[in-house]
């Protein structure tokens, strides 16, 4: 697994030397843009539309803050670099111990393994036993990149995971949300059934279960095109009944429910159902057989 970062968990006086490993990676395929008649692909230049340059160079591109239309503050590298080096600390320094609940799930960010660094072994399985004993999560500040991230240290199957999580002013205010309705007199029939349909589709989470299923047939058919093989494109599935009706809607998705659950138990008992026989067939013939022998004794 590829190391990110190297540096340190601190809490009070405890230093536990750590590398950081990407826990989650983009599956997204990522398609290139090609010259339809030559199959090159396209090239982007930096062109100046005020001076009519088509082709600028490297040397003569400054960085520039917009802090109103078209004005600018321009920012050298030199200040910028300086800035790095202010802010370039290699330490997940936890300041606080919270609960997990009490995070709500709109501020998480990014997910990253955190593996002990050399000579970091005891203190980090000292760490995570305290965590996982107390319950507690760690809220740490980290730079990556140059970038100042809020964070959270947490234990997930017996491996130290860091969350960068968003600061409260990049989560925008829910205020701003447009049309969303005031609290409504709920009909009691309508929730009893909106109740009734969200206990039937209740289960465990399982995340094997959910897969990225365009992804999947984009793959296939990228891999048909590849090996010159005739392309099929997978039907889409059958569109939903557009049901206006609110009530109707919800009693038809309990009638859809109720059928997928009665096709499941069929199966569960039909399986059951001959394995009874296969069982009861097996005893016959072991009995027969025991008769026989007796029979020549």
């Amino acid at each position: 697994m590829h190391t990110m970062w190297k540096g340190s968990i601190s809490f009070g006086l405890v230093n536990i030397p750590v590398k950081l490993h990407s826990a989650t990676e983009n599956k997204d395929i990522k398609l290139r843009q090609l010259h339809k008649e030559c199959k090159t692909p396209i090239r982007y230049k930096k062109t100046c539309p005020e001076c009519g340059r088509d082709d600028v160079e490297n040397d003569e591109i400054v960085k520039g803050f917009e802090y109103a239309k078209g004005k600018y503050v321009i920012l050298t590298d030199e200040e910028l670099e300086e800035l790095k080096e202010e802010n370039d600390d290699k330490s997940v320094e936890i300041l606080d111990f919270v609960q997990l609940e009490e995070i709500d799930p709109i501020y998480f960010d990014r997910s990253y393994y955190l593996s002990p660094n050399s000579g970091g072994a005891k203190a980090y399985s000292l760490l995570r036993k305290a965590l996982e004993d107390t319950g507690k999560i760690g809220v740490a500040k980290i730079t990556i990149r140059s970038k100042e991230h809020l964070a959270v240290v947490r234990v997930y199957e017996n491996t130290l995971i860091m969350e960068t999580i968003h600061y409260p002013d990049e989560v925008r205010n829910v205020g701003e949300v447009p049309n969303v309705p005031e609290q409504e007199d709920v009909g009691k029939k309508e929730l009893d059934t909106a109740k009734l349909l969200i206990d039937q589709l209740t289960a465990e989470f399982d995340p094997t279960q959910y897969k990225d299923e365009y992804r999947e047939n984009l793959e296939d058919l990228i891999e048909q095109k590849k090996d010159g093989e005739e392309v099929t494109i997978p039907k889409e599935p059958k569109k939903q009944d557009n049901v206006t009706d609110l009530m109707d809607a919800l009693e038809k998705s309990l009638q859809k429910n109720k059928k997928k659950s009665t096709g499941i138990k069929k199966k569960s008992t039909q399986k059951k159902s001959t394995a009874k026989k296969s069982s009861e067939k097996s005893t016959s013939k072991k009995k027969s057989s025991e008769k026989k022998e007796k029979k020549t004794g």
